[in-house]
């Protein structure tokens, strides 16, 4: 079964209180653009992240979440001096910390700093259709640009609230030498 491939390059996600804290108490996220996810946005708004050792500008993506999460490439996490464990989404116990730096004000993380592990996401009628169940294994195929490669320890995970696309970050899309967003194929 074919499968949309995209890049998800650094973002974060803030809660209710952390966006009051950095952009002010009146502090609403606006859509920039909508991502394939439903209900899923890139804002506007943007915040410096900090590291021992560098930091970037950031998108926060949309809504707000219960916990604030930073998602980086390896190769981001070495620039800003953070050891950030592969991990799925919201599994950040015993994840780094780091900073957040917005126009109203600042907030140290404890924890919340990972590397996204590459994952799919279906809705149930699609991960019926693709033959697969939530938390499962594969392997996705892609080839382009002359540099075929097969995405191993793609996790499967599905929702009614999710839409088929498969999720790898910028690292793992330049090791492709991906265009954009792109058809995989995935092997069970």
């Amino acid at each position: 079964m074919k499968v949309m491939v995209e890049t998800s390059a650094r973002h974060l996600h803030v809660t209710d209180e952390h966006l009051k804290i950095l952009f002010g108490p009146d502090a609403k996220l606006s859509n920039k653009k909508d991502l394939s996810q439903p209900g899923q946005f890139a804002t506007n708004e943007k915040v410096e992240v900090i590291g021992p050792k560098g930091s970037f500008v950031m998108s926060i993506l949309g809504p707000t979440r219960p916990e604030t999460q930073v998602e980086v490439s390896l190769s981001d996490a070495r620039k800003m001096g953070i050891n950030a464990p592969i991990r799925e989404s919201g599994d950040l116990a015993g994840t780094p910390g780091c900073i957040l730096k917005g126009p109203a004000g600042e907030v140290t993380l404890e924890s919340g700093v990972i590397a996204a592990k590459r994952h799919i996401h279906f809705n149930v009628e699609e991960a019926a259709e693709a033959n697969v169940v939530d938390k499962q294994i594969v392997s996705v195929k892609v080839d382009y640009n002359g540099r075929s490669l097969i995405y191993g320890d793609v996790v499967v995970r599905v929702s009614p609230k999710y839409a088929a696309a498969m999720h790898v970050d910028t690292d793992e899309s330049n090791a492709a030498a991906l265009p954009g967003t792109v058809d995989g194929e995935i092997i069970l």
